[in-house]
């Protein structure tokens, strides 16, 4: 069994939403039983809807403070997601 892709894995995962996704999500934070990334993303679009949905196309994610681009990849257990939309200024 490859850790890194059995996407039967399923687990609690806590979600912090930040800038316009935020108020997208109408939420901080919450948490969603998901054991990918890819999985997580459907089931946030479809608790929130059309808006949070087009907003989460152009953000990038943290698990556990670490980015995280393979989203078919299995999430730890317990993980924190953090959901950056793009952010101007520095």
């Amino acid at each position: 069994m490859d850790p890194q892709h059995d996407a039967g894995l399923v687990t609690i995962v806590r979600v912090r939403y930040f800038g316009g996704t935020r108020a997208a999500a109408g939420a901080s934070e919450e948490d969603h039983r998901a054991s990918t990334l890819a999985e997580l993303l459907d089931r946030m679009g479809e608790a929130h809807g059309w808006r949070l949905r087009a907003a989460l196309r152009a953000c990038s994610f943290l698990v556990n403070g670490t980015q995280w681009r393979d989203q078919h990849a299995v999430l730890p257990s317990s993980a924190t997601v953090d959901v950056l939309p793009p952010f101007a200024g520095g």
